[in-house]
């Protein structure tokens, strides 16, 4: 017999840590390979693992609705024969050989061991823990986890990060030392301000007639990815009014058609993700990610589109979008938004996207910030198409029909000189389209 382990998989490009949504497995269950044994949310999918053993459950490691890193074991497996895992822990040595994961992308700034040499023997931090330690000099050995067994997760370093009163080795050590003799010489006070206090957990009251909801895991995730997002990126945003009435008469012009011709719609959107998508190829600084140290301009254009079920918020990606036909694209945002509300979008259909589009036209609004979706550089929201009166170059006004482009970016990655040029490029691309120079195959 071994005993062998299940740890929380990287389900999607930048992905930290993982909710246990449920458990499709008991204790003393048996299972075959490849067998499910969890549903796990993260901020960009909603999956099942996948048992990497056949055998029967011993322990159930993690709970329900617990967030957990990616790496750490959420589950062990009791196998026949084998004999590579012993069911006794491992030593020590052996322990310290054994790699935890890293998330994609991100390079290890300390391998993963105690902080420091003062931590508990046998502690052992994540990867996205270390690194927001190391940043920010938190001495973990005096910050109290909230995890399972008093783990200390991404969330606790966070809310300490944003009140502000960090705990460091330095002020422990001052803390802790005993006072000078009397004949010494005062020590000179702190040249830095007093640090905040921790904001305390919103007290509501909940009157009669109020309704609690419980946070689903799913929410908790989009909550943790976008307050990563707004803590991480400084956000700048800009805007600019496009005359779409050439795209307009042309689309409404072959809608019939198509539909009938290919069996699915030819939507707006397709037109302005293909006119992205090529004004991208024409300005690749837009198409980036901030990686610390460097900026990755990314090769490949991967358009991710923002879709939306009744509690839950996905991020398919149409991937070398610039290679593909408007028909094309539209086929796409067809296709991948019915896998998001049939629930059949896989966590592959999720990643390497490089910068979104953002349909919020679709619920009528006309103007919108839009959070980038981290930890690409951008977003852009494409607001409704409306009728409105516009002063012509010849001086006469004319009913138009317009629409607002809103951009969010990364301030650290982008600038309003090469932001503004890229929506130029994509008002002159829309503005342009029309039966004449445009084709939809």
């Amino acid at each position: 017999m071994a005993i062998e382990q299940i740890k929380m998989p990287q389900l999607g490009e930048s992905v930290t840590e993982g909710t246990i949504s449920k458990w499709l497995v008991s204790v003393g269950d048996k299972v075959n390979k490849y067998d499910p044994l969890a549903e796990v949310m993260t901020d960009k999918v909603n999956a099942e693992v996948p048992s990497s053993f056949s055998g029967v459950i011993k322990e159930l490691v993690a709970e329900e609705g617990e967030t957990y890193e990616v790496g750490q074991v959420i589950l062990t497996i009791e196998t026949e024969g084998g004999g590579e895992a012993a069911q006794e822990a491992p030593s020590e040595s052996k322990a310290e050989d054994k790699a935890e994961a890293v998330p994609s992308g991100v390079a290890p700034s300390a391998p993963a061991a105690p902080i420091s040499a003062d931590a508990p023997k046998g502690v052992r931090y994540s990867p996205a823990v270390l690194k927001l330690s190391q940043e920010h000099g938190i001495d973990l050995n005096q910050v109290t986890g909230t995890g399972g067994g008093g783990r200390i997760t991404r969330k606790d370093l966070m809310k300490i990060i944003e009140s502000g009163d960090i705990p460091s080795a330095a002020a422990a050590a001052a803390a802790s030392a005993p006072a000078p003799e009397k004949t010494e010489a005062p020590a000179p006070a702190p040249s830095q301000p007093a640090q905040k206090q921790a904001a305390p957990a919103p007290n509501v009251p909940v009157m009669p007639g109020d309704v609690e909801i419980p946070v689903t895991g799913v929410r908790k995730a989009i909550a943790a990815n976008m307050l990563r997002s707004k803590h991480e990126a400084p956000h700048a945003w800009t805007m600019m009014e496009v005359d779409v009435t050439n795209l307009v008469e042309y689309r409404n012009s072959i809608k019939g058609e198509f539909k009938q011709k290919e069996g699915f719609n030819l939507t707006f959107f397709a037109f302005f993700v293909k006119a992205v998508a090529q004004a991208l190829k024409e300005f690749p600084q837009i198409n980036s990610m901030w990686a610390g140290d460097k900026i990755i301009q990314k090769k490949d254009i991967n358009i991710s589109i923002a879709v939306a079920t009744d509690d839950a918020l996905f991020v398919p990606v149409i991937k070398a979008a610039d290679e593909k036909t408007i028909k094309g694209i539209a086929r796409e945002i067809n296709d991948l938004a019915l896998k998001v509300r049939t629930g059949k979008l896989t966590s592959a259909e999720m990643q390497g996207g490089t910068f979104t589009v953002n349909n919020t036209g679709s619920f009528g609004s006309v103007q919108s910030m839009g959070i980038i979706n981290y930890p690409q550089a951008a977003i852009l929201q494409v607001e409704s198409i409306v009728k409105r009166p516009v002063v012509m170059n010849n001086g006469m006004i004319a009913v138009r029909d317009m629409v607002n482009l809103c951009m969010s970016l990364d301030h650290r990655v982008l600038d309003g000189l090469v932001c503004g040029r890229f929506l130029q490029r994509v008002k002159e691309i829309l503005e342009n389209t029309s039966k004449e120079n445009t084709t939809i195959y």
